[in-house]
């Protein structure tokens, strides 16, 4: 299993704007093979950030639906960010 996390820092008042941008992305990859959960959502506390949670069955599905990535539209707006890849080797439920 692969898990991307982090976070993106667009400009506060851009943040609305970029979040509904993504909707076609978020529901692409919902029902991409190999996603398990996929998630932007706007941070409780800091107005430029939009945190990222993906959870991918292995790393030819992330890539497969990655392609070339974010388009130049999006890439504009963003002005930091912080995202990592986690390989996670055991799982244990906590519910």
């Amino acid at each position: 299993m692969l898990i991307v996390a982090g976070h993106l820092i667009v400009d506060p008042p851009a943040r609305a704007a970029y979040l509904a941008g993504c909707l076609g992305v978020v529901d692409q990859a919902r029902s991409a093979p190999g996603c398990l959960d996929f998630s932007l959502s706007a941070d409780l506390t800091d107005p430029a950030r939009i945190n990222i949670f993906e959870r991918w069955a292995d790393r030819e599905s992330v890539e497969a639906f990655r392609g070339a990535g974010t388009g130049a539209e999006q890439n504009v707006e963003i002005r930091g960010a912080s995202v990592a890849e986690y390989e996670i080797a055991e799982i244990r439920s906590l519910t």
